[in-house]
């Protein structure tokens, strides 16, 4: 489907590494997780993923087990999730996924982003049509591993792609199918690096190197915000 793991992966990757960020996102994550779906990550499928994706970022077992309790607390901050749709340099469409607790200060943080760059808010729902929601998983390749009995296995959980790029597997499915593919991955003992919803294109564009620096510069600024948690665009 050209998706190549995504443009900018590693950049994006080497960017949350910084803990400064990584972790004050994550504990988001678990906090909405845990207001939607309670504390218990045997009966909260969205939790176990937070927690999951928490310790592929080598976040510290203290530091998850507390955001837990936090969120858990009468006092806890109340975190809402919300979406951006916009226009960046050079027609970019870029759609921005945010958790906060001050949607007035987040919507004009992420406006004032795409307003500096010359871009601008698009109406909300607008560029739905744009990407597909995908349910994505990824785990190693361990000996044995029949990945055609896999594909067998995890068609009946909704899967529709899986890519290997050195040995690791990348199995994609609808995000309403979400839930479905965890348990199975989950009964087959397989570990889970990584599950994530992530914004495809539907139609990718290609742009040309300059334009991908300046595009580029826009999408840090968005990307370093607190209250972003993850941004997705039409590049090819």
């Amino acid at each position: 489907m050209g998706r190549a793991f995504e443009y900018r992966r590693a950049a994006k990757e080497k960017r949350w590494d910084k803990m400064s960020k990584v972790f004050p996102k994550l504990a988001k994550a678990i906090t909405v997780a845990v207001k939607e779906g309670g504390p218990e990550p045997e009966m909260n499928a969205k939790l176990r993923t937070a927690i999951q994706n928490a310790k592929a970022e080598n976040m510290p077992k203290d530091n998850i087990e507390n955001a837990i309790k936090r969120a858990a607390g009468k006092d806890s901050d109340d975190i809402s999730e919300v979406t951006y749709e916009g226009k960046g340099p050079h027609g970019v469409l870029v759609f921005v996924e945010c958790a906060t607790d001050n949607t007035t200060r987040t919507v004009a943080n992420v406006k004032s982003y795409f307003n500096k760059s010359g871009g601008g808010f698009a109406p909300s729902g607008s560029l739905e049509f744009m990407f597909s929601r995908k349910a994505v998983f990824e785990f190693e390749k361990t000996d044995g591993m029949d990945i055609e009995e896999l594909e067998l296995s995890l068609i009946d959980g909704g899967l529709e792609e899986i890519e290997e790029n050195e040995g690791v597997f990348y199995a994609y499915a609808d995000y309403t199918n979400f839930g479905d593919l965890s348990k199975i991955l989950d009964d087959l003992e397989i570990e889970i690096k990584k599950a994530t919803l992530k914004r495809i294109p539907t139609s990718p564009v290609e742009f040309s190197d300059e334009q991908l620096e300046e595009i580029e510069k826009m999408l840090d600024k968005i990307e370093d915000d607190d209250d972003v948690q993850a941004v997705f665009t039409n590049i090819a």
